[in-house]
């Protein structure tokens, strides 16, 4: 709740709109010009290259249990301090960079995460991983707030499109991360991590090559989207919006954390299966969440962001609630539909956000990713728990009801597009 109202107070104190409101409406055709492919998909890869080493970290927690002899409760602590610091560090990131722009936080920031990474490799106790991840966590804070601001830039308008595409290189680089851990860490141990500064060094040349885009071309590629703008929230509206958001946020990301941070030692006690084999079937909901959240962008520009949320909970509802009787078979598929249809959602929420507050990208961002990083933080170290008491078989039973609070969206404020 800490995280929410922080959220309340800073949308609140923040937007400058005190318009009535009407209907959100597609993206018109005239806004389909000047996406800028090469530098939103540059930042796609650079997301996927973050958020692969971001995956490898829950990837390895079965390995870390076992030579460390750690608990589940344990194992969940270290997930809510990599998150934690990422959720905290993000919205301020974005509120200070909205107003004095700073950009080269962004390569220097995954310099951290390269920090972070040789600390993992090297930890010999369980105080050096939480250092390690909460090292990891401040390299992720700095580079999602000023990342998806350059995604937008570029998007020509296509704001949903920009944010999805951006949004899918992070959701590829979280499938392809566990896959990377059981083929280089699991088998050699935990000093492989430190192949995975490979891949922070070349996210942080990529970085210095979007960054120098920016310096040149980024105050004239604000000014051409300043048309496009959504008119926004009154303060009122700000305040509605954000509690419905945190609610779905909230259901999303809490539900998703069982898979990220669980789902392997799920299989495992379930159906029995080996660390290697449980893997895959993380990559194949993880591949899905990937495709699912692409969708969700282009989706949400033709026909309005709420309807995207509508069925991107609705949806996914049935599913969740079969899952925990499926067989190993039926579980596989049912994590594919569930990955694919819950995952559209995040694109169209963060879409909507800079549209509630326009002018505060930034800020909007980096409270989103907050969010994401703070509830799903808090919801791995909870699971952790309640899987130490009760089982992890027993806690999937239950969660699976939350994509049902999705019947929040029901009372989202709608925006309306400000006339250029």
């Amino acid at each position: 709740m800490r995280t929410c109202t922080a959220v309340l107070s800073l949308l609140a104190m923040t937007n400058p709109a005190t318009q009535s409101v009407t209907p959100d409406t597609p993206v018109s055709s005239q806004q389909a010009h000047g996406f800028l492919l090469p530098i939103v998909g540059g930042a796609a890869v650079a997301h996927l290259l973050n958020d692969m080493i971001q995956a490898m970290l829950p990837a390895i927690f079965p390995l870390l249990k076992t030579s460390f002899k750690l608990s589940f409760g344990e194992i969940g602590i270290i997930a809510l301090v990599y998150q934690v610091v990422a959720s905290l560090l993000q919205p301020w990131i974005g509120l200070y960079t909205d107003k004095h722009p700073k950009p080269y936080l962004l390569p220097f920031g995954m310099v951290m995460t390269l920090i972070g990474i040789a600390l993992l490799a090297s930890a010999g106790s369980y105080p050096m991983l939480l250092l390690a991840a909460g090292t990891i966590g401040v390299g992720s804070a700095t580079f999602h707030p000023e990342a998806s601001r350059i995604a937008r830039l570029a998007s020509g308008g296509r704001f949903g499109t920009a944010q999805s595409t951006f949004q899918v290189g992070g959701n590829s680089g979280s499938a392809i991360g566990p896959l990377l851990a059981a083929a280089i860490i699991i088998p050699h141990g935990q000093g492989a991590v430190a192949w995975f500064m490979v891949v922070a060094v070349a996210a942080i040349l990529l970085l210095f090559r979007l960054t120098h885009w920016v310096r040149h071309h980024g105050s004239a590629k604000a000014k051409s989207l300043s048309g496009k703008h959504h008119a926004g929230l009154d303060r009122a509206g700000v305040i509605r919006a954000v509690i419905v958001i945190c609610i779905l946020m909230f259901a999303k990301f809490v539900y998703i954390a069982s898979f990220t941070n669980y789902f392997t030692f799920y299989l495992m006690e379930r159906f029995h299966l080996g660390v290697q084999h449980s893997q895959m079937f993380l990559f194949m909901f993880l591949a899905a969440v990937a495709a699912g959240t692409f969708a969700g962008g282009p989706v949400g520009d033709r026909i309005g962001r709420k309807a995207v949320i509508w069925i991107s909970f609705l949806g996914v509802a049935p599913f969740a609630l079969i899952l925990p009787q499926a067989n190993l078979w039926w579980t596989a598929v049912l994590a594919i539909v569930i990955g694919l249809v819950m995952s559209s959602a995040f694109a169209a929420l963060v879409v909507y956000a800079q549209e509630a507050v326009p002018g505060r990208v930034g800020m909007v961002s980096g409270l989103m990713f907050g969010l994401m990083f703070g509830i799903g933080g808090i919801g791995a170290a909870g699971l952790g728990k309640l899987a130490d008491s009760y089982g992890i078989v027993q806690v999937y039973g239950v969660l699976a009801f939350l994509p049902l609070l999705g019947l929040a969206t029901a009372f989202l404020p709608a925006t309306h597009r400000r006339q250029a």
